[in-house]
């Protein structure tokens, strides 16, 4: 039950972030500049929240971690960038829907970097997110 509040939570603030950015000041700066805002925040208030729950460093962090932070820095970062880039220029409402290709990505990724299997269910979710996609952006 945590974990669904927890995502509930992150879905709200994501939501809140859209809004703030589209309907404020935020929306006439670049979109590298509200990142960095962003981070600027957001760091110091993680290190505060690790040394608050008592996290410690046990081990040297292996070469698979230090990958996956470069990966979240970098990749995910320019995503955040362009995600504002986009909320600036196009309709919120109709932007947000292609966050549903999130968890497509997620598996295609799972079938190129892991090798695990496409599946029926996966072609079908697929097609259900396309015609959604085509439903929402539908000239009127």
């Amino acid at each position: 039950m945590l974990g669904d509040v927890m995502m509930i939570g992150a879905a709200l603030a994501w939501a809140a972030t859209t809004l703030v950015i589209k309907a404020s000041s935020l929306a006439r700066v670049s979109p590298e500049k509200t990142l960095l805002y962003q981070l600027v925040v957001c760091v110091p208030m993680a290190g505060l929240a690790a040394m608050a729950f008592g996290e410690t460093v046990a081990a040297m962090p292996s070469a698979l971690a230090f990958g996956s932070i470069v990966y979240q820095t970098l990749v995910v970062s320019l995503t955040f960038a362009a995600w504002f880039a986009l909320i600036v220029k196009f309709s919120a409402s109709r932007l947000s829907a292609f966050t549903f290709l999130t968890p497509l990505c997620g598996v295609a990724a799972g079938h190129l970097v892991l090798g695990e299997p496409l599946t029926l269910s996966f072609a079908l979710a697929v097609a259900l997110v396309a015609a959604g996609l085509v439903l929402v952006n539908r000239p009127k």
